[in-house]
């Protein structure tokens, strides 16, 4: 007879006995319970037909290497001749699986080595889940040196399931534990390129619009080796985090003595520390920062799904929505009037020590070439609702004067009656609207919307060069485009114009720069130019170079609007340009200011008077004391100046 195995846990009786005392005598090890030892060596003995040994799960043959035996009722006290006595979830087995080819068997030492070396890879990936923080600015070796209190409540229930609930159970917790991982680096993600956590309401049409930029930035095989790489890893991360809380749940209930001992100790250092305050290198021991992060998540779905009825509300109220037309805008009759974005021109492209003085010198050699050609400035300050990305979003604040901050409350402005900017200049029938949005190169039916008379995309400016990453057009070309298209032509009505600057789109390499405005014919001398640039996979290797081609960017797009202005404008044309959102936290260092720069450019002083109780700063470049504004005020103010009366109700119907 084999000697009796000894238990895993250190709680081994000295001899099991029935309840009055007779000792029971010990099988074989190898051999179930009441099963004869006439099987063949080596062979596992035929089980009872009562015999309760659970079926394989997932980790089971990862779980079962290495041992040599399996703890024996006898080691946890029970009765081996009492079915009713042994646990739910406990097998009635000592047998040890062979493994493939029996490996297991052959090298016992490799295989407890493998046992333990993917328990301790389970654990450690359920607890790097549970602790790793969602921004990389918290990342630290601190975060990961703490006691996660739902480490120890999920323990506690697997450990009081019955064996088929603990397996389901710890399914599911696998896919929640995934699940939150993906979702964890999608916050990393998009808080490096939006400076915001992914909102699980609004932004999954952003992925669509992330893939694009890959393609545009990196080329047609970037973008599918980008997609199935993320593909891969989301498979994988799932799969991973089922077999590591499969694996545990097994390992709880073989050690089920061991694992609730360690649970409860678990549990009340937990309490003591969190009670206590304990901290360890400024960080809390005791965490429930899992359990808040899915709260707040859960906190936030919550709120974008009643966003829609909030915004409906605020899109109704319109203080010009029953001004009669020739009461709008009378200020700036007679004038053309460009309404021009610079795209990612931040505060940080003025107020950063290392950016600021050459972008300072840029601002400086456009004030004096403007007043060279008899043109003051204002400038202050506006709040954009987003940072990072999302220029069409900044684009729809501004005009609508509502705030426009996800994807739904673009899609119902975009659908409703609310009047903007534009289209109160379309209304009074004075000018005639366009746009040139060289960033659009597909069907854009939302362009409707904007109370633009003709809009020229990407594909209607003339232009035959190349693509600037996903710069469809350099800035130059498309204000000379516009000249030709529109503000050249003789007898002409007004002009109000929607201009979209966006050569100083992300990833600002390569970079086109300011040639002789003679030279620009259809566009193609500028593959020689893109040809002299940069890589962008070189330029994002280093933040340094990417914060260079920044700056680089922006003074191309303030060079060319102020070159423009000298070249082409006149007694008549007034130029209104701002940024729209501050670029990618890789540039601001993850500042969560907001604020990008305003300018109102006009020959006519009468144009500046009117917006002289306004505070703003002479020239080009805000003061740091400027006055700030919410982007969405914007609109209202600037109508009120130019001689817009509000009409006799201030609501309008929004759908």
């Amino acid at each position: 007879m084999a000697s009796l195995p000894k238990a895993d846990d250190d709680s081994t009786a000295s001899q099991p006995g029935t309840d009055d005392g007779t000792t029971v005598p010990q099988p074989d090890a190898g051999t179930d319970p009441g099963v004869s030892d006439a099987a063949p060596a080596g062979e596992p003995a035929d089980r009872p037909a009562d015999a309760d040994e659970e079926p394989a799960a997932p980790g089971d043959e990862l779980t079962e290497a290495g041992a040599d035996t399996e703890p024996t009722p006898e080691a946890a006290g029970d009765d081996p001749t009492d079915p009713a006595s042994r646990h739910e979830d406990e097998p009635a087995t000592a047998t040890t699986r062979p493994g493939w080819f029996g490996w297991r068997r052959r090298y016992p030492r490799a295989a407890t080595a493998v046992r333990v070396g993917t328990t301790v890879l389970a654990g450690a990936l359920v607890l790097t889940v549970l602790l790793i923080p969602n921004r990389l600015d918290w990342m630290s070796v601190q975060a990961f040196l703490r006691l996660p209190v739902e480490a120890v409540f999920l323990a506690a229930v697997l450990l009081v399931l019955p064996s088929r609930a603990r397996r389901i159970t710890a399914g599911v917790l696998g896919v929640i534990l995934g699940l939150s991982a993906i979702l964890k680096c999608l916050d990393m993600g998009f808080r490096e390129t939006l400076a915001r956590p992914f909102d699980l309401v609004f932004d999954w049409v952003l992925l669509s619009d992330g893939a694009d930029w890959v393609k545009d930035s990196f080329g047609r095989s970037g973008e599918l080796l980008a997609v199935a790489g993320v593909i891969v890893l989301i498979v994988a991360v799932l799969a991973l985090s089922v077999l590591a809380t499969m694996r545990l749940a097994n390992t709880l209930a073989r050690h089920r003595t061991v694992a609730v001992r360690a649970t409860l100790v678990l549990g009340v250092a937990w309490v003591v520390c969190f009670t206590l305050g304990v901290q360890f290198g400024g960080v809390t021991f005791a965490t429930k920062g899992y359990a808040q992060y899915l709260s707040n998540r859960v906190k936030y779905v919550r709120d974008g799904l009643g966003d829609a009825d909030v915004y409906k509300k605020q899109m109704a109220v319109d203080a010009f929505a029953r001004t009669p037309s020739d009461q709008l805008l009378t200020g700036l009759r007679g004038k053309d009037v460009m309404l021009t974005f610079i795209e990612s021109y931040g505060r940080v492209a003025i107020d950063d020590p290392t950016m600021g003085p050459e972008v300072d010198a840029t601002l400086k050699a456009g004030d004096a070439r403007l007043k060279a050609a008899g043109f003051s400035a204002r400038s202050g300050w506006l709040r954009s609702p987003v940072t990072g990305a999302g220029s069409w979003l900044a684009h729809s604040t501004f005009l609508s004067g509502t705030w426009v901050e996800n994807q739904q409350r673009y899609r119902s402005l975009t659908t409703s009656k609310r009047a903007t900017l534009t289209s109160y200049f379309q209304k009074t029938g004075a000018w005639r609207t366009v746009g040139i949005v060289p960033g659009v190169r597909k069907a854009w039916p939302e362009g409707k919307y904007f109370g633009l008379d003709h809009i020229y995309d990407s594909t209607h400016l003339g232009y035959q060069g190349p693509y600037f990453s996903w710069t469809p057009v350099p800035d130059q070309f498309s204000l000379e485009a516009f000249q030709k298209l529109e503000h050249g032509k003789k007898n002409r009505d007004p002009i109000m114009a929607e201009i979209i600057l966006a050569s100083s789109h992300n990833p600002w390499s390569p970079i086109a720069h300011t040639i002789d405005w003679k030279d620009l014919g259809d566009g193609k001398v500028f593959y020689k130019i893109k040809k002299e640039g940069t890589n962008p996979t070189e330029v994002w290797k280093s933040s340094k170079r990417v914060r260079t081609e920044y700056r680089k960017a922006i003074q191309y797009s303030l060079d060319s609007l102020t070159q423009w202005m000298q070249r082409y404008g006149d007694d008549n044309t007034v130029l209104v340009f701002l940024g729209d959102h501050q670029p990618v936290p890789t540039v601001t260092g993850g500042t969560s200011n907001r604020d990008v720069p305003v300018t109102v450019v006009a020959r006519d002083p009468k144009i500046l008077d009117r917006i002289s109780d306004w505070g703003w700063t002479e020239g080009l470049k805000p003061a740091d004391n400027a006055p700030e504004w919410a982007m969405n005020t914007f609109r209202d103010r600037f109508m009120t100046a130019y001689g817009s009366t509000p009409g006799p109700a201030a609501t309008t119907t929004a759908h």
